[in-house]
């Protein structure tokens, strides 16, 4: 657990529990309004947001909002040049409680957004998981939520590995059959990336 703050992840995946097709672009089968609404209103609670170079979540507020950008092109932590409000992070250069002070969050929700490695970093400290599911959409050999997803295992079955549980599953949009479980851990985590 990360002192002071609460970590949660959100996630729209496939049939297959893939975020991404192969070349890392969100195709649209698995983007949805009812989806978006939801998580910009999450959005709106967080002190910050952690993404991958090429994970955005757009929306009007947008470029208001302090995020950390994760990235191997930089040693350790710098301003993003091209977003206000934003740093890059390396976390083989230091610690994610740094990037947090480098933005002045102390507290607060921290919204991790992805792609696959970065949801795979902060899997031991989700205090929560919105696992948002487009139940007809397919993505054949695209990027999966986590490395760990494969034909033998759904990120079901990694939020469960990593010690969460399941909540009752909700219809965002039931005509679109996109559907939404909330995961939350029982006991907080002690590591941190």
């Amino acid at each position: 657990m990360i002192e002071g703050c609460r970590v949660e992840g959100y996630a729209i995946v496939s049939a297959e529990g893939m975020i991404a097709n192969a070349v890392g672009v969100m195709p649209e089968a698995i983007r949805n309004n009812a989806d978006q609404r939801f998580l910009q209103s999450e959005l709106d609670r967080a002190a910050v947001i952690v993404h991958g170079r090429h994970s955005h979540e757009g929306g009007p507020r947008a470029a208001q909002r302090k995020r950390v950008i994760l990235t191997r092109q930089v040693p350790s932590l710098c301003d993003d040049p091209a977003h206000p409000h934003s740093i890059l992070w390396n976390p083989a250069g230091t610690t994610f409680e740094a990037a947090l002070s480098r933005l002045g969050v102390t507290d607060g929700l921290t919204a991790i957004l992805g792609g696959t490695e970065v949801f795979d970093l902060f899997l031991s400290l989700y205090d929560a998981f919105y696992l948002t599911r487009a139940l007809h959409a397919k993505i054949p050999a695209g990027r999966p939520v986590f490395s760990q997803v494969g034909i033998h295992k759904t990120p079901e079955d990694v939020l469960a590995g990593a010690g969460l549980n399941p909540g009752r599953r909700q219809d965002l949009d039931a005509a679109g059959a996109i559907t939404l479980t909330t995961w939350t851990r029982t006991e907080a985590s002690t590591a941190a990336p």
